[in-house]
């Protein structure tokens, strides 16, 4: 099984969204994790925007990468363009990708607004993971 972490800033929308995801969809092939450089909890929209397509990631939590500094990993992917620079070398990742997605928990709008941004990001990640997560490895494709 290839193990994969996540990496955003907050570890609070995008790469805790990744981790439910590869976990319900890949979890044959893939261990998952997720981390940030500055973890400050999981959004509650994230967790309502995954429970309604039945993934309950409501158990996760929000992880410092120093958690996982001694972790062997095959794949380290960077979800936003802040953990990209911040973090652009991490020490036991085999391959260290990027794969950018807009930060949901950034919109001004209704709470309504918010969770329209929330599931265009978890669909847009979701199907990413369709796309790129395969039994023999990632593949990524910039956009």
């Amino acid at each position: 099984m290839k193990t994969v972490l996540f990496i955003c800033t907050h570890n609070s929308a995008r790469s805790q969204i990744a981790e439910g995801l590869v976990r319900a969809l890949k979890g044959n092939y893939y261990e998952a994790y997720s981390a940030g450089s500055y973890p400050s909890g999981v959004h509650p929209c994230a967790i309502q925007v995954m429970r309604e397509i039945d993934i309950d990631i409501s158990s996760q939590c929000s992880k410092s990468l120093d958690e996982f500094r001694e972790k062997k990993f095959d794949y380290a992917i960077t979800l936003c363009d802040n953990s990209r620079e911040s973090c652009p070398f991490f020490p036991h990742a085999y391959n260290i990708l990027h794969k950018g997605f807009s930060d949901p928990a950034q919109h001004q709008g209704t709470a309504e607004e918010t969770l329209l941004a929330f599931r265009q990001i978890r669909d847009e990640i979701a199907l990413w993971i369709q796309q790129a997560f395969q039994p023999v490895g990632i593949k990524i494709n910039e956009r």
